[in-house]
């Protein structure tokens, strides 16, 4: 199932997500400052690609509040559009029954959009 849902995710759409994704991760890496956020454009890549059949996990580190200070500046520099983005897109798939895996992707990818920093994909 999560094979066929991801063939689906991708010509429906997951493709786009992925390069753009992709794209505003090589642009953030251009920068020094913003090397750490392209990478986590990238980590967003990969879920979205094929986001069926990935967990999102909290990672236990021991970077301190590294991670919510950097959670903090994405939020603020443009996390909360992406997340507000895949809130709709969900709420607007959750619509109708066939819909309501996707919609529930898309709230999978809105939790990882809102605070990517301290989490891990599995």
């Amino acid at each position: 199932m999560n094979f066929l849902g991801n063939i689906i995710w991708i010509i429906f759409g997951g493709i786009f997500i992925f390069f753009e994704y992709i794209i505003g991760g090589l642009i953030l890496c251009l920068t020094i400052v913003g090397i750490p956020f392209g990478i986590q454009c990238f980590k967003f890549a990969i879920v979205g690609l094929a986001p069926f059949g990935v967990k999102i996990t909290d990672t236990s580190s021991n970077t301190g509040c590294l991670s919510t200070i950097m959670n903090l500046i994405w939020i603020l520099c443009g996390g909360f559009w992406i997340a507000l983005t895949h809130l709709f897109f969900g709420i607007l798939l959750c619509i109708t029954i066939v819909g309501i895996p996707f919609g529930r992707q898309h709230f999978k990818l809105m939790n990882l959009a809102f605070t990517p920093f301290g989490k891990s994909i599995s």
